[in-house]
């Protein structure tokens, strides 16, 4: 008989954190949910309460955990409600869990994932931006304290997937050692693929959150949108698989079918394909090295038919060359530039500043900042301090600097 996993999903409310519960309500007698977090969204993290009877129950913001807490002593749930970073923290190291869901966006993640590490949980990292900010940092402590690393990016558990089994990311050439020659990277190139560079300069918050094939947050699809996502992408699986810049390549794929490749010295190129659905990677990771069950429609490749790749636009995306340009960099310039993108992001999303003067900030704060090195989480969260400032610094200069 399968022994029970004990979960904490960190940003329970997402569009991660709930297709990670639809995907363990079908499998009931092999998961317990443990801990539920979210930032401030206490309707919904209520409900799943009702639903899963979690022990803890998260929120960031101290007003929404008193209106859980109320409605949870109402309702007679054996649920603690507990609130702020700290708290965050406590549940991704319970000595009851076994497995951490890494799913809350942006740099607030970073502590409680890297608290996951610490406690050598298995993770399931869906955030991207703790190896992007703290790669070197995350990736010693996974080492050091035998925790386990999961990819759930779609494109990182393809490459997984179709890596050797035995592929060890601490080797020190890892990928010759393995017999590989690249990792392919492929995107859907997001909803303006096509649009041309004058109607970029108008495109709204709306439009650019209006994602062709996947269902995702705001900021994520921002992100999709500019292609910052994707070379995010790129720094990850630097760190993920131990790959040089040079041997990730961004491949543009619009049907989001094939979701990455590796390519082999012997001509080989091994492709992971599926529908464009979260829970066939949350599910893989979950049950590793199983395959169990999760809902989503088989290929039907007949019904696809063909299969596009397009080369790269980084006159187009601008900000996929910055991340490789922060990559090779190395040291705090993909900190950097994650804070800048996220400053960017908030900024076009309340429509302070167009959609093309995302990566124009980035590349500002990138300019403005010297390089440092990283060796400890203190070094990353001052880089992480210093880019924020210099960004929103630079969009009080926006009317100017940005119209």
């Amino acid at each position: 008989m399968k022994s029970i996993s004990h979960l904490t999903i960190l940003g329970s409310t997402g569009s991660i954190g709930t297709s990670t519960l639809d995907v363990v309500a079908r499998h009931p007698g092999r998961y317990r949910i443990v801990a539920l977090t979210a930032q401030c969204q206490d309707n919904i993290l209520f409900e799943q309460c009702l639903r899963f009877a979690p022990r803890y129950a998260v929120l960031l913001d101290e007003g929404a955990a008193m209106r859980l807490a109320q409605r949870v002593a109402v309702a007679g749930l054996d649920v603690e409600v507990l609130w702020g970073a700290a708290a965050l923290e406590r549940v991704a190291s319970l000595p009851q869990v076994d497995t951490v869901m890494a799913a809350i966006v942006g740099a607030a993640g970073l502590r409680p994932t890297l608290a996951a590490a610490r406690a050598g949980k298995k993770i399931l990292l869906a955030n991207k931006e703790a190896l992007v900010m703290a790669g070197r940092v995350f990736m010693d402590l996974v080492q050091k304290h035998g925790a386990t690393l999961l990819p759930i990016d779609s494109e990182h558990n393809a490459i997984f997937q179709a890596l050797p089994h035995d592929y060890s990311r601490h080797h020190t050439d890892s990928l010759t050692a393995s017999g590989v020659s690249k990792i392919l990277l492929t995107a859907s190139g997001g909803p303006f693929l096509n649009t041309t560079l004058s109607e970029l300069k108008h495109v709204t918050p709306e439009q650019a959150c209006a994602h062709p094939n996947w269902i995702m947050g705001r900021k994520i699809s921002v992100d999709s949108a500019t292609m910052i996502n994707k070379g995010l992408e790129v720094i990850e699986a630097h760190w993920l698989f131990n790959a040089p810049a040079d041997a990730i390549q961004v491949v543009v794929h619009p049907q989001s079918i094939i979701h990455s490749l590796v390519q082999y010295v012997d001509g080989s190129v091994l492709a992971q394909l599926g529908n464009p659905d979260m829970r066939i990677p949350i599910a893989y990771a979950l049950a590793y090295p199983e395959r169990i069950e999760t809902g989503v429609e088989p290929l039907d490749l007949l019904k696809i038919a063909t299969l596009d790749f397009v080369a790269s636009d980084f006159m187009r995306f601008p900000g996929l060359a910055l991340a490789y340009q922060a990559l090779r960099a190395g040291g705090t310039a993909p900190t950097v530039l994650n804070a800048a993108n996220e400053v960017a992001v908030v900024a076009f999303l309340n429509k302070q500043i167009p959609f093309l003067a995302i990566p124009r900030l980035i590349e500002d704060v990138l300019a403005d900042l010297p390089v440092t090195t990283v060796n400890t989480l203190e070094d990353v969260l001052s880089a992480d301090a210093g880019a924020r400032v210099v960004a929103n610094e630079l969009l009080i200069k926006s009317t100017i600097c940005f119209s």
